[in-house]
């Protein structure tokens, strides 16, 4: 698995992720909101796999 979240796309993917995931903790929306654990997981583990189906790469590329 090659890094393909970088930058600010990694960030939002963790902020969303734990703002979906307390919300559904606190009952504010449903247990829909657990769904949080995906953007969170590709955030921390800087994989995205439709990224990879599509082709998109959000890393900046090391010299």
């Amino acid at each position: 698995m090659k890094a393909n979240v970088g930058g600010i796309d990694k960030i939002l993917r963790i902020v969303i992720g734990v703002l979906l995931i307390a919300l559904a903790l606190f009952g504010v929306i449903g247990a829909w909101g657990y769904i949080g654990i995906v953007p969170l997981a590709t955030g921390v583990f800087n994989f995205c796999g439709l990224y990879a189906l599509l082709g998109i790469n959000t890393c900046k590329m090391k010299k």
